[in-house]
């Protein structure tokens, strides 16, 4: 699965702002509620979660 611009976008903002990334992938819903959650307890399981999600979708 290549990368396009816009996922490399993404995963720019994943890593400095995790639910943004989510966000900008799938919308408001549910991974981007888990998503914030997962930040606010810890930065690094946010930036997991995001980029997960990015190269999952």
């Amino acid at each position: 699965m290549p990368f396009t611009a816009s996922d490399i976008c993404k995963i720019i903002f994943a890593v400095i702002l995790p639910p943004l990334g989510v966000f900008l992938e799938r919308g408001c819903g549910s991974d981007l509620l888990i998503n914030i959650l997962l930040t606010i307890l810890g930065y690094l399981p946010g930036i997991v979660h995001a980029l997960w999600i990015i190269c999952r979708y």
